[in-house]
């Protein structure tokens, strides 16, 4: 039985030599309860080209089914009625994760060949443990959004509301220089108030946001609304 580490195994081995998807692996993507809209959407891939010809969709596609093989189901949890999906996974073989970074890096591609970040900005605190890695890899430095109180020096400050209340993000002033291409990274999209407080801070340091970029969409909660039209990539879909 072949596991998501040997799928991702797989992939590391043959990145460079990608063959068009077989039928197996696109029925595995058509019958997914997660929904693959995000591998290259007909609408932004470049003019003239279909998603399934544009770069790098062939290799995205099989990324997926490894990542979507080692996400973790748990029903009724933290309350009853809601299905919470682990993401944590993806970080416990290093196989996966290698996957994981390199389907993230294949999403940049399509903000477009010009906009490579300056910055990456991960929110608290899910999107530490790849916005590093990924930044690295876009030869991009890496900028933290924290909780208030939790930074020290100077910082700018933008509220977000949730469920029993409003929070506050911060960030350095300085770590965004003015006119610096950022773009902000995290686990999860939901409600899409924290990415939204993240893109506030961005702006109020002169930073140009170019987008938005998530492992994971919980599409029925319409967090993208929240996002004021900014180019938003997601890997994964659900509405679970």
């Amino acid at each position: 039985m072949t596991t998501p580490a040997d799928t991702a195994q797989s992939l590391a081995q043959t990145s460079k030599d990608q063959a068009p998807l077989t039928s197996s692996e696109a029925a595995i993507l058509a019958t997914s309860s997660v929904s693959d809209a995000a591998i290259l959407p007909t609408s932004d891939a470049p003019r003239g080209q279909s998603a399934a010809a544009a770069p790098g969709a062939s290799e995205l596609a099989r990324t997926k089914i490894a990542l979507l093989g080692a996400l973790k189901h748990f029903p009724d949890f933290p309350i009853p009625g809601i299905n919470f999906i682990d993401i944590l996974p993806l970080f416990q073989d290093p196989a996966i994760h290698e996957t994981l970074l390199r389907a993230l890096e294949l999403q940049v591609l399509e903000f477009g060949e010009q906009a490579k970040p300056d910055v990456v900005v991960g929110l608290d605190a899910r999107g530490f443990l790849f916005g590093p890695s990924l930044a690295l890899r876009l030869n991009a430095s890496f900028v933290p959004v924290r909780k208030k109180g939790k930074m020290p020096g100077p910082c700018v400050t933008a509220a977000y509301e949730k469920e029993y209340g409003t929070d506050f993000f911060q960030m350095q002033e300085g770590a965004v220089k003015p006119g610096q291409k950022v773009l902000v990274v995290d686990d999860i999209i939901a409600t899409g108030g924290s990415a939204a407080a993240a893109g506030t801070l961005v702006k109020q340091l002169g930073g140009e946001l170019m987008g938005y970029l998530f492992i994971l969409e919980i599409a029925v909660l319409n967090g993208r609304s929240k996002l004021g039209g900014i180019q938003t990539v997601t890997l994964l879909e659900t509405n679970e």
